[in-house]
């Protein structure tokens, strides 16, 4: 409560209702966009193989030491 009235004195013209972040917003929407694409992107199959490879590795009972 305190805080929106010392953010009304210092920007008199800003509407309470807008973005908190005003221009770093379109950085943060741009961001979480890149990021959604990256995360749903498929894995390599070269890289899946080395994952499961490594997983049973480490899995107790089946360790290999060389």
């Amino acid at each position: 409560m305190i805080y929106q009235k010392i953010e009304k004195e210092r920007n008199p013209g800003r509407n309470s209702n807008s973005d908190p972040l005003g221009p770093n917003s379109e950085i943060g929407r741009k961001l979480r966009q890149y990021y959604d694409e990256l995360v749903s992107e498929e894995i390599p199959p070269r890289f899946n193989q080395l994952l499961k490879e490594l997983e049973r590795k480490e899995k107790p009972g089946t360790a290999q030491e060389d």
